[in-house]
């Protein structure tokens, strides 16, 4: 029993180096967002990002408008006139009206649902990935995080296009290959690059939001809770006191 213990405690440990070992073995540059889902403001702009650039194409089927509403401290005419772009009622869930079969034609496959993709990647990984969009020699768009991905670089206006600079690296087996060194500028965006960073710290903030809502009102119980057991062993300790103080 004490060395499955142990080797349990082990697994836990080793998981987040695990993790990015993963990632590092699939040559991906993930930067540290910063993003903080008690920002309010940061969750409404990237609230308005999502639906302006992003719910075209993928929907977040296990959020309703109406608990965005409460948790954003929006109204329900604030959602309706600026969220919703379609005959979605202010309870139903934020999905798309792109036809599936479309959407097969269009990307190759249904573009998924984003409702636990900051949960299954991380914030960091969206952030970075939003960042790595370039363009490619066949003059299509292609992301360092995950190469060869079908979709394009929505926030290209915004961003501006990239351009990769390459060098040249020498693997184990003595082959040279150019890989990206790092990018170029070459169309200039309507944002300059940490207004850019911003807006995709914005959204990273609002699918993690998405990804568990009940994160916000978790961290707020957890103070009070905290506050209760401080309490409650400040009594425990005098009551013990009093119990004890004529056995000596």
């Amino acid at each position: 029993m004490k060395k499955l213990a142990v080797l349990l405690f082990f697994a836990v440990a080793l998981l987040p180096a695990t993790s990015l070992l993963a990632v590092a073995a699939g040559g991906a540059h993930v930067e540290h967002s910063g993003v903080n889902i008690n920002d309010n403001a940061s969750l409404q702009r990237g609230a308005k990002w999502y639906v302006n650039y992003c719910q075209a194409c993928h929907s977040i089927a296990y959020m309703r408008y109406n608990r965005l509403a409460k948790d954003l401290d929006l109204s329900e005419e604030q959602v309706m006139q600026n969220l919703v772009f379609s005959d979605a009622k202010f309870g139903e869930t934020m999905g798309v009206a792109m036809d599936e079969e479309q959407a097969k034609a269009w990307f190759g496959k249904t573009p998924p649902d984003l409702s636990l993709i900051a949960r299954s990647r991380g914030s960091d990984w969206l952030y970075s990935y939003l960042l790595s969009f370039y363009r490619d020699e066949t003059g299509g768009w292609n992301n360092t995080v995950l190469p060869n991905a079908s979709m394009p670089n929505v926030l290209w206006r915004q961003q501006g296009i990239q351009s990769p600079v390459y060098r040249q690296e020498t693997g184990e087996g003595g082959f040279t290959q150019d890989v990206i060194d790092h990018f170029v500028l070459t169309t200039q965006g309507t944002q300059a690059e940490d207004e850019f960073r911003q807006t995709a710290r914005d959204i990273a903030a609002f699918l993690e939001y998405a990804g568990e809502p009940v994160k916000l009102e978790r961290k707020g119980i957890g103070v009070w809770v905290l506050l209760f057991l401080a309490c409650f062993t400040f009594i425990a300790y005098l009551l013990k006191a009093e119990y004890w103080r004529d056995v000596h």
